[in-house]
């Protein structure tokens, strides 16, 4: 009896897995049981020929090979090596194959290893589970190093991996097989000074950035709603080790391999076209993560927001509210994190041009109110900041005269408010405003006293929900932290107000 260990996924969440091969005298055979996929399958005929050419053959007998817990599904093709590794084991081959040490790795037919997405989770999952080492393949290697206190063992072969282990066998050079094409780095970096004449859009924008608020700019095409989206990456502070190796992980079962790691906040922006698996995960297979988790502590920016099926963007609403994605299929379920600020960008009407005084609009009062019907009110009540951004004129222009911040002013001012929040929650599972819960603003994160009259008689009235109310407040804490003051008061309520107010 032959065991190693290995790693299987579900989404990001990584198990440690058994992988005991028990070798009998009977008819050779070579059969895997354990709730396998079919390219899990198919790794005994891998296996087998990749055996052979590393020197060491599988010895004819009967192999059975089973993946304990035998309830968890696996899939995928990184069980190869642990498979291999047990089956040497077990014919005494491989004498210090251990279950302390995780294997992960495809197979070619030649005997090379070949990289393998999703390293990152399942690195950290060996290392959560007690495991001493990482054997795995030289184009993951870099990849497996972003998780700390793990000793990773990067191979070229099955031969070089059994001679790891113990096995009597003569070193031979082989040409690695190289790690997958780098994805390139899709975070905008723009300046904001370059925005001009639309100091309500930059003044949310900067508020967004601070407290971690979602936006919605709505204005006629050319206005500069997507140039206004595109300055948010840049205005975020970096990520905290802790951020940067949850979008790590994200981005390695994406497949972005050694670009995985980033101590930027990431930024998606898929097309109008995108289906609701896109944006949110699955697959008839293996479940990947969609582009709201992708973009999970970035930004995920929906350009033409009403142009996307309403059924896809009322998929946003669960982890707009939660942070977090859980993808249900016949075979089981996935969660993915899901904690990113969501920009939508919209024309008032399908011509653009409801509310301009000087361009008369073609649309009848019905399609405009079909038309932004599209966005639900339940999307749009979560969503903090909702501002209008008007067509610019040279008149707006000449009348701002350079007032906008640089990009590294406002960080900077972000950068300030984000300490504030930080040192008032200390304590706390937030650190951003945006994520405190109502009975925190309606406790210690009481506003000053007649502050929120105004807000409480809308909620009577029945124009303001109860979360329409704490996103409300939630954003005027942002507003007071950029200010530098101590709590919101009647100003920082109306204004608040005032950048939810376009729809």
């Amino acid at each position: 009896m032959g065991r190693s260990a290995a790693v299987a996924l579900l989404g990001v969440t990584g198990r440690r897995i058994e992988v005991e091969a028990h070798l009998t005298s009977q008819l050779p055979a070579f059969s895997i049981i354990g709730l396998p996929d079919t390219s899990l399958g198919e790794a005994r005929e891998r296996v087998r020929a990749a055996a052979a050419n590393a020197g060491a053959p599988l010895p004819a007998r009967r192999i059975t090979v089973n993946l304990t817990p035998a309830a968890i599904p696996k899939r995928g093709s990184g069980f190869d090596l642990a498979i291999a590794m047990a089956v040497l084991a077990g014919a005494d081959v491989a004498p210090r194959v251990s279950e302390r040490v995780v294997y992960i790795g495809e197979l070619g037919l030649d005997g090379r290893l070949r990289p393998v997405p999703g390293v990152v989770p399942m690195v950290l999952a060996a290392r959560d589970a007690g495991a001493e080492r990482v054997v795995l393949p030289t184009g993951n290697a870099d990849e497996a190093r972003f998780v700390r206190g793990m000793e990773i063992r990067a191979v070229d072969s099955l031969r070089a991996a059994a001679i790891d282990a113990g096995a009597l066998l003569p070193p031979v050079d082989v040409d690695p097989v190289a790690a997958p094409p780098v994805l390139p780095e899709r975070t905008p970096v723009a300046e904001l000074s370059e925005v001009v004449g639309n100091p309500t859009g930059v003044r949310a924008i900067v508020a967004a950035a601070a407290g971690g608020h979602h936006a919605l700019l709505v204005g006629p095409p050319g206005a500069g709603k997507t140039m206004l989206a595109e300055r948010l990456p840049g205005l975020l502070p970096d990520l905290d080790d802790d951020a940067a190796l949850e979008v790590a992980a994200v981005r390695s079962v994406a497949g972005h391999g050694v670009a995985s790691w980033t101590t930027r906040p990431p930024w998606e922006a898929p097309h109008h076209s995108a289906s609701a698996v896109s944006l949110i995960g699955g697959g008839s297979g293996t479940v990947r993560p969609g582009a709201v988790s992708r973009a999970t502590r970035g930004v995920l920016f929906l350009d033409e927001a009403p142009e996307f099926p309403r059924a896809v963007l009322d998929a946003l609403r669960q982890p707009l509210e939660s942070g977090r994605i859980t993808v249900h299929r016949a075979a089981g379920s996935a969660e993915f994190p899901a904690r990113c600020q969501v920009v939508l960008a919209a024309n008032p009407c399908p011509c653009g041009n409801a509310g301009s005084p000087r361009q008369p609009c073609e649309c009848p009062p019905a399609t405009v109110r079909r038309y932004l019907g599209r966005m639900s009110g339940p999307l749009l009540d979560r969503i903090d900041i909702r501002v209008r951004v008007p067509r610019v004129t040279t008149g707006l222009i000449r009348g701002e005269d350079g007032t906008t911040p640089t990009t590294a002013q406002a960080r900077a001012t972000v950068e300030a408010a984000r300490h504030a929040m930080r040192t008032r929650l200390d304590g706390t599972e937030w650190t951003r405003n945006a994520e405190v819960s109502g009975a925190w603003l309606r406790g210690p994160g009481r506003a000053e006293p007649g502050a929120t009259t105004m807000l409480d008689r809308a909620l009577d009235l029945g124009t303001l929900t109860m979360r329409g109310w704490d996103r409300t407040m939630r954003l005027a804490w942002t507003l007071a932290d950029l200010q530098g003051d101590d709590r919101p008061g009647g100003r920082h309520v109306r204004e608040a107000l005032a950048l939810r107010g376009a729809l």
